[in-house]
């Protein structure tokens, strides 16, 4: 079962994706980040990639897509927060860039 991050959890999951662009969402224990691609085609590509992951894993993100550009949000809503399921979804996109 998944389980929402403890505090010494964190730093050691969080940390990394902090420094890589992700950021906690204001008023919510959940990760962002914005991923901007050449066109819409590279954007929609990106994102078909990370959906079979994210439904391997059956985890998946709050997100939308303007053009190029598309927002990420990362939380675990069973938990009531961040888990490592989100850390793990999150490097997955950024090693899918």
């Amino acid at each position: 079962m998944t389980e929402k991050l403890s505090d010494e959890a964190r730093g050691p999951l969080l940390g990394p994706l902090l420094k890589s662009g992700w950021a906690m969402v204001e008023g919510r224990d959940a990760l962002t980040k914005t991923f901007e691609f050449k066109n819409f085609i590279d954007a929609f590509g990106w994102m078909t990639r990370v959906a079979i992951w994210a439904e391997k894993w059956n985890h998946h993100p709050e997100w939308s897509n303007v053009y190029k550009t598309v927002t990420v949000v990362l939380v675990t809503h069973d938990v009531g927060g961040l888990s490592a399921l989100d850390a793990k979804l999150a490097r997955k996109m950024d090693s899918l860039t």
